[in-house]
């Protein structure tokens, strides 16, 4: 019986030399889980302010909610008397490895985080890169962006090389330049071409008048002279009012009797006014 009581004695005075940092790591987890939840609440309403998507908020915070607990269930054991170190170091070589074998997805969360930070693009925009993908952007998510191809078929596009690539954003601005190259005969009166083609800019509703159209020599050929015809419309008429009118100009000029050369020849591009 006496070594019963001995290691009974101990034992209770073990767990009474224990108690002071057992109630204060009891404590220190408590406040700590009420400081956790409102610092979460303060970052959450922080995101709200700054209009930060919700995706990438959402992500953020819980990548937050663990860090945070992570260190406070250590911190807490650490002053019951439990060895941390190596809990520690294995979190650490656990991270590196995770972070070794992920470097592709890291990258492409990266590029996730400054696509929706800083917002080159957004759903329902219409996109091209320097790495082919182009499309009109259907969902931004973390690691991948999803684009619908003008055919109609789903890309996915990573977004570690699309945050790095120039990108082409033909959403981005209200107004949209249309920009034809027309090749008409050398024997062609210039200035009677041209007022056929303003004519017919200047005629369509749709087609904004400042800034105003425009019809420039673009260069000449050995047997052409090709004009340069810039025209300003909505964004969202771009399409039709690019196609309608490219056939308008063409009728106005053969029914002029202006001979167009073979060699004739539209672009598109998108400008922004200057």
């Amino acid at each position: 019986m006496n070594r019963i009581e001995r290691y009974a004695e101990m034992f209770s005075e073990k767990v009474i030399g224990a108690l002071p940092n057992f109630i204060l790591a009891v404590v220190t987890l408590l406040a700590g889980i009420w400081l956790i939840k409102w610092f979460l609440g303060f970052i959450h309403r922080h995101f709200q302010r700054k209009t930060v998507d919700i995706s990438l908020s959402e992500f953020l915070t819980s990548i937050i909610r663990v860090v945070l607990y992570v260190l406070l269930v250590i911190s807490c054991a650490s002053m019951i008397g439990i060895q941390t170190s190596s809990f520690v170091a294995v979190l650490a070589s656990g991270g590196l490895a995770v972070g070794l074998a992920l470097q592709g997805s890291l990258s492409n969360f990266a590029g996730g985080v400054l696509i929706l930070l800083f917002k080159p693009f957004k759903v329902g925009h219409t996109i091209s890169s320097a790495n082919n993908v182009s499309g009109t952007v259907l969902k931004i998510d973390i690691l991948y962006t999803t684009l619908q191809a003008g055919n109609g078929t789903t890309i996915y596009a990573p977004n570690g090389p699309l945050a790095n690539a120039v990108i082409n954003n033909t959403s981005d601005n209200e107004l949209r330049q249309t920009e034809y190259k027309i090749s008409i005969s050398f024997d062609t009166n210039i200035d009677s071409a041209r007022q056929v083609i303003m004519a017919v800019l200047e005629s369509d509703p749709l087609v904004h008048q400042s800034p105003k159209p425009a019809v420039l020599v673009s260069s000449l050929e050995d047997n052409a002279v090709v004009l340069l015809v810039r025209a300003w419309v909505a964004n969202g008429d771009f399409n039709s009012v690019y196609h309608a009118n490219y056939q308008k100009i063409k009728e106005a000029l053969e029914k002029n009797q202006i001979i167009l050369s073979k060699k004739a020849e539209v672009y598109v591009m998108t400008n922004r006014v200057s």
